[in-house]
């Protein structure tokens, strides 16, 4: 894990790059840009690495052959859309100093990382290769409502990407409801999209799909064509 800052418009951000011990510059690398959860939101700059995806890859790193990004968002109130523009010099930064596969890049996250996830797959769909939003909302209420029309409005930015969402059927802090509103826009649009709804699973969904599923294997399935 290499420990990065980059300045965007006067501001520092900070960041963790993790490369494969095997990396090798002569040859293209599938990349992934993880967008962490409220609990990892900081200024530290080493947070966003122990929950989710960076700890799935410390602990069995042969299941995720790939160079991966964990940006650290440093407001917890505010949402990942707010952060856009520092996400995307991130990569365009990995991309300038490593051998990055542009034809395999590679976007998840977990609750306002899942968030973000939707989002800034819709503000750039045509950088990713496939999707993967874990516990994810479209546009948060406290009385667990979902709005229709944004999941409506994010399902058609991102009709043409592959995803593969997850859920915990009992997660009471983003309820399910938040992921099956896109799912079902997206099926209607028929688009590549699958599911997993975990049943007793409350808010961490994460582990079981970072650990127990082939995920990574599944993003590499997938190239942009």
């Amino acid at each position: 894990m290499l420990f990065k800052s980059i300045t965007h418009q006067g501001v520092e951000y900070k960041y963790v790059v993790h490369v494969p011990r095997d990396y090798d510059a002569a040859k293209k690398w599938p990349t992934i840009v993880f967008l962490h959860g409220a609990g990892e939101c900081g200024t530290d700059g080493s947070k966003q690495v122990v929950q989710g995806l960076g700890a799935a890859v410390l602990m069995k790193p042969a299941d995720w052959p790939f160079i991966v990004l964990l940006p650290q968002k440093p407001d917890v109130k505010k949402q990942w859309e707010d952060y856009d523009a520092p996400v995307m010099a991130m990569l365009d930064s990995a991309k300038q100093e490593y051998s990055v596969d542009a034809s395999r890049i590679y976007l998840t996250g977990l609750s306002q990382g899942g968030h973000g996830t939707w989002t800034l797959a819709g503000n750039h769909p045509d950088v990713w290769a496939a999707i993967a939003p874990i516990c994810g909302y479209v546009n948060f209420k406290r009385d667990g409502g979902v709005d229709r029309d944004a999941a409506a409005a994010i399902a058609d930015k991102v009709k043409g990407l592959p995803i593969w969402t997850f859920h915990g059927e009992a997660d009471d802090a983003v309820k399910p409801e938040q992921t099956r509103a896109v799912v079902d826009e997206l099926t209607k649009l028929k688009a590549d999209v699958k599911s997993s709804f975990y049943p007793g699973v409350n808010h961490n969904s994460w582990d079981k799909a970072y650990r127990e599923e082939k995920l990574g294997a599944w993003f590499l399935s997938h190239t942009k064509k």
